[in-house]
């Protein structure tokens, strides 16, 4: 019997994720209609517990939405997430995220978060790369204590704003730090 390394057990596990992950996104199947679904719940959510989002949508020149990214860790991490990608509320691409880690962490959480495009610009950088990622230039809007989502004109001058939001799970924190969107078939 071969024994394995950390490294490789690591490996096996993400390459394991990646391909069940991929399983889902055959041509012909329903996943378009269920991450539609979703990412209408997701809005109708967000636009009526956070109201002052609003202002970011209908200033948006689109608006990615991830309804729910899943991310788990023990000293590596990863996770994964589908959404779409809408431009004056029609569905035109559909992205998947992944995310990998390395480092101190240990738990699971489960997290919703879009993305606003407040320039033409930006939202064409995005769809012409061919694996965006997040990363300096995204300024977050979180909500604060009172479960409010602030965006205030200086955050409406960002090319691009996250919204984080509807958090459970055991791991602390969330972030897009190190998220990359790939364009999918559903």
């Amino acid at each position: 019997m071969k024994n394995m390394t950390r490294r490789g057990f690591a490996l096996s596990g993400i390459a394991a994720a990646g391909m069940t992950a991929a399983c889902g996104n055959g041509v012909g199947s329903s996943g378009g209609r269920e991450i539609d679904a979703r990412v209408d719940s997701t809005l109708n959510y967000l636009y009526t517990n956070y109201p002052n989002t609003t202002d970011l949508r209908d200033k948006a020149a689109g608006v990615l939405v991830m309804p729910v990214v899943t991310e788990a860790g023990f000293g590596f991490g990863g996770g994964y997430g589908r959404g779409a990608l809408r431009i004056n509320n029609a569905t035109v691409d559909y992205y998947s995220a992944a995310k990998g880690s390395v480092g101190f962490q240990i738990g699971a959480q489960q997290h919703a978060h879009v993305l606003f495009f407040m320039t033409d610009a930006a939202l064409s950088d995005f769809r012409s790369a061919s694996g965006w990622a997040a990363g300096a230039g995204v300024q977050y809007v979180v909500a604060n204590e009172g479960g409010n989502i602030s965006a205030d004109t200086t955050n409406l001058l960002d090319p691009v704003i996250a919204v984080i939001f509807a958090q459970a799970g055991l791991k602390v924190g969330a972030t897009l730090e190190g998220i990359k969107y790939t364009r999918i078939i559903p």
